[in-house]
């Protein structure tokens, strides 16, 4: 994996967790599936911690944080504003001091794997997203904020 690869997959990543990040209803943060379960507000600080970290790996440090939860809004900002921080650094063509595969295979993928949760924690919860083709998705390299464009086909 190259960085321009890397970062088309942070763009899918930022346009997966708009989807399920938006529109949760009241309570949803603290919601706890089962005992020992993360909430969704505790797996939100995880995925912002993620983002920072692989900023950090990237820049040859290794350097982790375990952030306490944020109400959900502020939370969701950190998480995209993380999200935004690692993108510019790729995008700036600075020397990638970690191989992209490893920042792929370690942070990315662990948040692609951690927005899945949060869509079925929604489930749980009584407030599904909406089912899309993500092959016809408008994801667009560098748009990895909050703010992402219409679904092209949801079912």
């Amino acid at each position: 994996m190259d960085a321009p690869s890397l970062r088309h997959t942070l763009a899918t990543l930022a346009y997966r967790a708009a989807k399920v990040l938006r529109g949760v209803p009241d309570g949803f943060s603290d919601f706890q599936a089962c005992e020992n379960a993360r909430t969704p507000g505790q797996i939100l600080a995880h995925l912002g911690d993620l983002m920072d970290w692989a900023l950090t790996l990237a820049r040859g440090e290794h350097k982790w944080q375990d952030s306490a939860p944020l109400p959900w809004d502020a939370g969701s900002q950190r998480f995209f504003r993380s999200l935004a921080a690692f993108d510019a650094y790729l995008a700036a063509g600075e020397p990638l001091l970690q191989a992209a595969d490893l920042l792929f295979q370690g942070p990315v993928a662990d948040a692609l794997t951690h927005v899945g949760q949060i869509a079925f924690l929604r489930r749980m919860y009584g407030t599904p997203i909406r089912a899309e083709n993500y092959f016809r998705a408008a994801i667009s390299t560098g748009q990895v904020g909050y703010e992402q464009k219409p679904p092209v086909r949801e079912f």
